[in-house]
């Protein structure tokens, strides 16, 4: 095994926990999570999502995005309309103050970005952003498959259930 590099998997968690840190940290003066922010961000420039659809996305339970929502509408960042075709699910959208407060973060997270990113010319990080969407997309496509582990691999909770024997 010398000279193999570290899997592709590690790399991309090591990636995604210095960036998340560093993401925690630049939206403490705002008083926002990273999840905060992203809810706020994905308000902004999408709108109409509910809070069931912003489980989905962010892959939480729904009562956990529930807690999420009802902080930034106690921080008066965010507001819940009915939709139009169906009066039970409440779509949400920024208030002013939130749109004033997104603005500032996107422009914190812009500048971490850069700093993050620093190194790669912009062809290479156009590049590694469309790798990383068709990543992100293969996961979509699978939806309704299960990704089978490699043989030998432990469930996530790392204890290996006994064989089932079949007849």
């Amino acid at each position: 095994m010398a000279g193999k590099s570290a899997r592709t998997l590690l790399l991309v968690r090591l990636l995604q926990l210095r960036t998340y840190n560093e993401l925690a940290e630049a939206l403490r003066k705002f008083d926002l999570t990273p999840l905060q922010y992203m809810v706020l961000s994905l308000a902004g420039h999408r709108g109409n999502s509910s809070t069931a659809d912003l489980a989905r996305r962010f892959q939480i339970a729904p009562q956990s995005m529930n807690e999420v929502v009802a902080t930034l509408q106690g921080k008066k960042l965010i507001a819940r309309r009915e939709a139009p075709e169906h009066r039970r699910i409440l779509h949400i959208r920024l208030t002013a103050a939130g749109a004033k407060l997104l603005q500032k973060c996107e422009r914190e997270v812009d500048r971490l970005e850069r700093a993050i990113f620093r190194d790669f010319p912009r062809g290479e990080l156009a590049a590694f952003r469309a790798m990383l969407a068709k990543a992100l997309a293969g996961f979509d496509e699978d939806a309704g498959r299960t990704l089978k582990p490699a043989a030998g691999s432990l469930p996530a909770h790392g204890v290996r259930r006994p064989e089932a024997r079949t007849q």
